[in-house]
């Protein structure tokens, strides 16, 4: 049969590779940002967009979905039309597709600086952007399974097999993550609450690592390793494994995030168990990569790309070893709510999936212009800029987790605890100082490729359609018996249908008891629901992102009841929407805040930490001091409570801000008492309630279970 003759579009492949140059240097500063104001508060400007709180959440993002996203993106536009000897099925889809995506990241960053946030990590996007991501995924979707389904090749390659369970995968848990009840256009409610929320979160948080930052990157593994060593994958039935294994035990693994938790104990026995079983197909995956490389290492020496992917498949390798290990309960004891989770997470994010990306970009930039790359010793500076890089923000961060664990559980001889909260705190912070230097000379080898592939640019000439040409693909029936899996590769939907049940089985085994079965999470009678005031405190609480540096989670601990008080049960959080437990303690945990402290103390450290504690790393929030409560939202919000099984009476909306005036005058008075003034519907009020509020419904119970 004749070739065809079609072309290549690489004009949205560029496109999508510099929205991954763009975005990738805004994360990092946004990220380096952040690190600093850890150990120099004023870095924040003691302006409200700038604290760490909405800074940090807007550095998760950036990274996540735009820099990363945007490197998936290129990487499939790119292979997915070589892969399939085709053009991307609609030009009009890939446009829409690229300015869509574009657009939501643009409306994430104003939005999260603005404070409107759902609170829930990695999930922060108020509903609007929600759905507007859901339309973008359908059409990246519409336009990848149509490109896959008109290809001129029969086989489908093992990179497509991942951007297809990506693709599917990600629909599921964002859509299911998402679930909200609207209050107004720029506010929600997560549907879920306490338990059943912290489990669908870390589902989702967890699977969003695995689906988003691993799955896609390892289908561009699987693609441009081999073309940039010029070798085939070294073992094709290892590839089969790896993807099935991977996909089906990963979803599984989300509740290893919650161990010691209010969360039933076999739903964290099931986390734990799925996550030790990962180590298998991850590091299969690991050694598929790098064994295909056997006989290049003289071309590794020599060539950059190859330098990035190599380092980039080895952290790969060593951060699936180290969160199984990290979800072993007596490991975890040690590395939960500690820097130690922080260096994990980089050693991720910056290896495998920021040096997947550099590595990418380098091999294809030159190709799409037709020339070589500018500087070769340029790109060889980068690599290990960003390598050392790696090594001082890492390993300050492993030092400073362990720091943390043994501050926090030494005891003294007369059996009271040796150290106080802050005294941890202040002992890391020349590690938090090292962090951020490493973080600058990544950055630094960022600006690096940025000057070299613009240069590269400059002294090429760009091919936007790039001739090919095929044969048209013939259906043929052989009488040769082909083995299983190449039947299954032929039918692109069918792989996607198995797909979804292999991923949608682990998570309904999890969810679906969590939320049917009432004995997993009991209620308990003296807990009530917030008042109005409390509530909108606690809503001010999520908008400056108190969460990432406070939990309010107290496992069962010697040290951290003896820190904190009585650990928590399931039960205190079923009013809670979204779930505040967290997953780092920079400040300490505040499940038992109400009541240790007078108000005016919660107001003086809210002006300025460092009145009340003194080397504090906290940032200021004057502007809770003067900022009104914004009241004509309460009835809305109480109405929401309502629909989601919270009792309040019935008319208590029309009811609530006069219940919202009274507590605030009480509190107000409370300050006048010790010679503050304020007025009563300020948010420091409203604040002030919540905090005052925190574990006040639960009384200490004897004959505790304590670990040790």
């Amino acid at each position: 049969m004749q070739p065809e003759k079609f072309y290549y579009d690489n004009k949205i492949v560029k496109w999508f590779g510099y929205a991954t140059l763009l975005w990738g240097v805004v994360g990092m500063i946004a990220g380096l940002w952040a690190a600093i104001q850890i150990y120099a508060p004023s870095a924040s400007l003691n302006l409200a967009p700038t604290t760490f709180g909405r800074l940090r959440p807007l550095h998760t993002n950036a990274v996540i979905f735009a820099f990363v996203g945007n490197c998936i993106f290129t990487g499939v536009y790119y292979s997915l039309q070589r892969l399939c000897k085709s053009r991307m099925y609609s030009d009009k889809l890939s446009y829409i597709h690229f300015w869509g995506w574009q657009g939501i990241i643009v409306a994430a960053a104003l939005t999260l600086l603005m404070g409107f946030t759902t609170g829930k990590e990695y999930a922060e996007l108020e509903w609007p952007i929600d759905i507007a991501i859901t339309l973008v995924w359908v059409i990246f979707g519409i336009n990848m399974f149509g490109t896959i389904i008109k290809r001129r090749e029969k086989h489908l390659y093992v990179a497509i097999w991942f951007y297809i369970a990506t693709w599917v995968t990600v629909a599921m848990l964002h859509i299911v993550n998402s679930i909200e009840l609207p209050v107004s256009f720029m506010k929600s409610y997560s549907w879920y609450a306490g338990v059943q929320d912290a489990l669908v979160q870390w589902w989702y948080g967890h699977n969003a690592v695995a689906f988003f930052l691993t799955t896609p990157i390892l289908g561009l593994m699987y693609y441009f390793l081999p073309k940039a060593a010029n070798r085939p994958v070294y073992s094709y039935r290892l590839s089969i494994i790896h993807f099935w294994a991977l996909i089906f035990i990963y979803i599984w693994a989300g509740p290893h995030h919650l161990l010691y938790t209010a969360l039933p104990d076999w739903a964290q026995s099931l986390g734990v168990v799925f996550s030790i079983m990962l180590i298998a197909p991850s590091w299969g995956g690991m050694l598929n990569g790098l064994f295909t490389l056997r006989g290049a290492w003289d071309k590794v020496r020599e060539d950059p790309v190859l330098k990035f992917f190599v380092v980039a498949v080895t952290c790969y390798g060593m951060a699936t070893f180290e969160g199984p290990m990290m979800s072993l309960k007596s490991v975890n004891a040690i590395s939960h709510f500690t820097d130690w989770t922080i260096a994990h997470v980089h050693i991720g994010g910056l290896g495998w999936n920021g040096f997947m990306a550099f590595g990418m970009l380098y091999y294809l930039i030159p190709k799409m212009y037709g020339t070589q790359i500018y500087s070769k010793k340029l790109a060889n500076n980068h690599f290990w800029l960003g390598t050392i890089g790696i090594i001082v923000y890492a390993i300050p961060l492993y030092w400073a987790g362990f720091a943390q664990a043994q501050m926090w559980k030494t005891f003294t001889e007369e059996g009271q605890l040796k150290f106080q909260f802050l005294e941890t705190v202040t002992h890391i912070i020349p590690m938090y100082v090292t962090r951020s230097i490493g973080g600058s000379l990544y950055l630094i080898g960022a600006f690096l490729m940025v000057y070299n592939l613009y240069k590269t640019v400059k002294q090429g000439k760009f091919i936007a359609n790039e001739a090919a040409e095929a044969a048209p693909m013939v259906k043929e029936h052989s009488p040769v018996r082909e083995y299983w899996h190449r039947w299954i590769e032929k039918k692109p939907m069918t792989m996607l249908v198995m797909s979804l049940i292999v991923v949608a089985i682990g998570g309904a085994l999890e969810i679906i008891p969590t939320f049917l079965v009432k004995s997993n999470v009991p209620t308990i009678s003296s807990v009530k629901p917030y008042t109005p005031l409390e509530l909108q405190g606690r809503d001010i609480y999520v908008r400056e992102g108190c969460y990432t540096c406070h939990s309010q989670m107290i496992r069962p601990f010697r040290d951290e009841v003896a820190r904190y008080g009585e650990y928590s049960k399931a039960g205190e959080f079923v009013y809670d929407h979204p779930f505040q437990w967290g997953s780092k303690r920079t400040g300490p945990d505040l499940a038992r805040e109400g009541g240790k402290y007078p108000d005016s103390w919660h107001y003086n450290h809210m002006l300025d930490p460092r009145i009340m504690s003194p080397g504090s790393i906290m940032p200021a929030y004057p502007w809770l001091l003067d900022a009104p409560i914004d009241t004509a939202s309460t009835p809305a919000k109480i109405r929401a409570m309502q629909k989601m099984g919270v009792p309040y009476p019935e008319g208590f909306d029309k009811e609530a801000n006069k219940d919202l005036m009274t507590q605030a005058n009480f509190i107000k008075l409370s300050l006048k008492a010790d010679k503050i003034e304020s007025a009563s519907n300020t948010e420091i009020i409203a604040l002030i309630a919540y905090l005052q509020r925190l574990g006040k419904d639960i009384k200490a119970q004897p004959n505790t279970t304590i670990q040790k």
